[in-house]
């Protein structure tokens, strides 16, 4: 059974989905693919993994490294699965590219893959924050999307010592 919880941040009310001990959700209230995959019977419950969530989450918030991370269980397929696996190693402070990710999934793999494949994976990530999928620019060092919005990732970029004036935000309707 999935458990939600709402918590409060610097950068609006985020809602967490937990089962059993693991963390399955975290999403700003009203990005883009809110609450994907939470059961409308979801119940409002606080689970020990929420209370390890909002340590955390007040521990980043203070612009510092958290020392640990809630168990967390993504639901996606393999390949979404491996792509959530390499955001985890983007060290904090530092940003990787959608080709960068596709190049090293197709090391890992032996097989091709695209960097839109991987865009399509970060885009769907349903961690945010603790996956970071804030942590990923275009090639050219474009603030490309953010399911959250783009204001919301240059604000966790700023927050982990980014240098965001090097970045920048394409027009609407521009091609990347």
């Amino acid at each position: 059974m999935t458990a939600v919880c709402r918590i409060g941040s610097p950068l609006g009310t985020i809602l967490a989905a937990g089962e059993q001990n693991a963390l399955t959700g975290l999403w700003f209230e009203g990005q883009k693919y809110f609450a994907a995959g939470v059961s409308p019977t979801a119940q409002e419950m606080d689970l020990p993994v929420f209370s390890q969530l909002r340590e955390w989450l007040s521990v980043y918030f203070e612009g510092k490294q958290p020392s640990f991370t809630p168990p967390l269980t993504p639901k996606g397929s393999p390949f979404r699965q491996a792509v959530w696996k390499l955001l985890l190693s983007i060290p904090r402070g530092q940003v990787s590219t959608y080709g960068a990710l596709a190049k090293q999934l197709a090391q890992d793999t032996g097989k091709a893959v695209s960097a839109q494949a991987v865009g399509g994976a970060v885009g769907h990530n349903p961690i945010s924050i603790l996956i970071p999928c804030h942590r990923v620019v275009g090639s050219t060092g474009s603030l490309t999307g953010y399911a959250g919005g783009i204001e919301k990732k240059i604000a966790l970029l700023q927050l982990e010592g980014v240098e965001v004036d090097k970045l920048w935000i394409p027009q609407k309707g521009s091609a990347l």
